[in-house]
């Protein structure tokens, strides 16, 4: 979205360059070149951080100090940051070494789970076809609805997460990663999606997202493949309408409840009562029909000879134990 913003001012302006100042490790420099050349093509792209001889943070500290720049970071906190409406990630500084534990004051939007409200506070979450519209009860803008939404994360500790990631050149990365509200969202979303997907659906998006997150990831937004990702999803998300409510406690994420209109969940069906909805007797054919392959595997072996009987009996004993 920053490229993409940067790329219209650009061209606005008359620019004949654009800049970023990621280093040359990262994957943001990917995001934004990339998101520079499917939308800017002609304009040249100059990024400092593969150009001048200042070669760590404490280098930039030094220039910036020489020349009387000021700047949020010390050596005291020596963290890369980046911040959104969205989350804060957290890099460098005692984080380098994935062995040292993240300080308590490298934590930014959430509280430590030891400070958190020594009681459940429950947040309910409306959805319109897959848009989250509510917060208990409260119908906000999107932009409103993620401010409260990390607030409430936030002081219940909510959204944490120390990872060690895989950078698209290469090289293994730690980070601490706080998203509170996004937490919240998609902790109630996936929980409509399994009231409401139908359960080929369901699964097969869950594969899709894994190549959703990929793109994103490697910085590859402005793509055929991810716009037609797009579709797909879009169109999985029609009757993903209702509301979820979730309790909260001290970094803990428990389901309340989930309710939609196009639930797909049958207390008939479900339900160890037996009723007409479901004849059990239909399920000795289903199993008899599914087993058929086994079961002409295993007469092969048996008239193959005892060779393949005692593989045949291996199985089962180790089957059984």
């Amino acid at each position: 979205m920053i490229a993409k913003h940067q790329v219209e001012v650009a061209i606005k302006e008359n620019a004949t360059a654009l800049a970023h100042g990621c280093t040359g490790k990262g994957n943001d420099q990917v995001r934004f070149e990339h998101a520079f050349q499917a939308l800017a093509p002609d304009l040249k792209v100059i990024a400092p951080w593969r150009e001048w001889t200042l070669k760590s943070r404490e280098d930039c500290l030094n220039y910036a100090e020489q020349r009387g720049i000021t700047v949020e970071a010390s050596r005291a906190k020596i963290h890369s940051r980046d911040r959104n409406l969205w989350h804060i990630s957290h890099e460098g500084g005692e984080l380098e070494d994935p062995a040292n534990a993240p300080f308590e004051t490298t934590w930014q939007m959430t509280r430590s789970p030891l400070e958190a409200p020594d009681r459940e506070e429950t947040v309910t979450l409306g959805f319109v076809a897959g848009t989250p519209v509510s917060v208990n009860g409260q119908k906000l803008d999107p932009v409103s609805q993620v401010e409260l939404l990390n607030e409430i994360g936030g002081r219940n500790a909510i959204g944490r997460i120390d990872l060690v990631e895989n950078r698209f050149v290469g090289i293994k990365s730690r980070g601490c990663y706080e998203t509170p509200g996004g937490t919240l969202l998609l902790t109630a979303h996936r929980e409509l999606e399994a009231l409401c997907l139908e359960r080929e659906l369901m699964h097969f998006k869950q594969q899709m997202a894994l190549k959703y997150a990929e793109l994103v990831y490697y910085g590859l937004w402005f793509t055929p493949l991810r716009e037609a990702l797009d579709a797909f999803v879009n169109d999985t998300q029609k009757e993903v309408t209702g509301t979820v409510a979730l309790k909260l406690y001290k970094g803990n994420i428990s389901i309340s409840s989930r309710e939609s209109e196009f639930s797909l969940y049958r207390t008939d069906l479900s339900s160890f009562t037996m009723s007409e909805s479901y004849d059990q007797k239909d399920a000795a054919g289903f199993i008899r029909i599914l087993g058929l392959p086994a079961r002409s595997r295993a007469r092969l072996r048996q008239d193959r000879g005892p060779q393949d009987a005692r593989c045949l009996r291996t199985g089962v004993e180790e089957a059984t134990k």
